[in-house]
């Protein structure tokens, strides 16, 4: 679980204060997620005619790998201290785990490169046609994780595409153009602006937990973001088709956190890179199904400036 980053003598990554508060870890503050980030519907998918069921932990929906996902997890370690430090973490996940079919392994290397990144690279085979869509749920407030809500923060992203959400935070199947609507981040958005906005799929969720379809192929910059107090930059490189954007909108305020502090609702954004939530249930998104001999191979940055 990624618990902090500095950059310019600020800590910006949202955080609990202890090892027990991580179990329970209901908003997933530094988690990484599997086997599957973000939500399924109805719990259920299909896969070579077979029907697997998953456990409903979100509603009737599974979410983010369900009761016991990687987030819940104890990975072996291996640190490597080298020019540019990393961190690998390594699991096996058994047949059956959570639902989820075949013995799957799984590794994630952490590094500190020499261009001021953190770079987050995904790796895991499985002995059976399984679902993988791994991704990193850290919560970001580039101002400090104790400087309040990010309401001044800018943001741009490289998409022309989004999915609309239902009441329960699934999308409709829909894909829409951002064109004239709050998703818009073609050029730099006000992030507290856009929490105001009247359009309906704000106001349902008190600000963004949505699903962006990124331009382009391959390994590239897709998100840019800004703090308004430090002038801190966070570009994103990713290799993904989505990025879930959440603005930290059911945040727990009352609760004690790193520092002794309370996160104000608003208080820290995810961008949670990845394949399309719900995907394996939608025939015209990308699915995140992980063959039988293939190798699931991602890297996602965020690079500070």
């Amino acid at each position: 679980m990624l618990r902090r980053l500095i950059c310019k003598n600020v800590d910006m990554v949202l955080s609990h204060n202890t090892f027990e508060d991580y179990l329970k870890n209901e908003a997933y503050f530094g988690a990484l997620i599997g086997r599957n980030s973000n939500r399924i519907v109805n719990s259920k998918f299909t896969l070579n005619g077979k029907i697997y069921k998953l456990y409903p932990n979100d509603g009737r929906n599974n979410l983010h790998g369900g009761k016991v996902g990687f987030d819940k997890k104890i990975w072996d370690v291996e640190m490597i201290d080298a020019d540019e430090p990393s961190l690998v973490l390594s699991i096996t996940s058994p047949d059956g785990e959570e639902g989820f079919p075949g013995n799957a392994s799984i590794k994630v290397t952490y590094t500190l490169t020499n261009d001021n990144e953190l770079k987050i690279h995904y790796e895991a085979s499985c002995d059976q046609d399984t679902v993988m869509n791994l991704t990193n749920h850290a919560y970001f407030n580039l101002n400090g994780h104790a400087s309040g809500n990010i309401d001044g923060h800018t943001l741009w992203i490289d998409s022309d595409f989004y999915t609309p959400n239902n009441y329960e935070c699934t999308p409709t199947g829909e894909v829409l153009r951002v064109k004239g609507t709050p998703f818009d981040f073609s050029t730099d958005a006000n992030l507290g602006e856009r929490f105001e906005s009247g359009h309906e799929q704000i106001k349902m969720f008190g600000g963004f937990d949505h699903n962006i379809a990124l331009n382009g192929k391959g390994y590239r910059k897709v998100i840019e973001a800004k703090g308004d107090k430090s002038g801190i930059v966070m570009e994103v490189y990713t290799d993904q088709t989505a990025v879930q954007f959440y603005a930290g909108n059911a945040i727990d305020t009352e609760r004690i956190c790193k520092d002794g502090v309370k996160y104000p609702t608003h208080g820290g954004f995810c961008l949670e890179t990845q394949s399309f939530p719900n995907g394996i249930n939608v025939s015209h998104f990308p699915d995140g199904f992980l063959k039988k001999g293939d190798k699931y191979d991602s890297i996602t940055s965020y690079k500070f400036i």
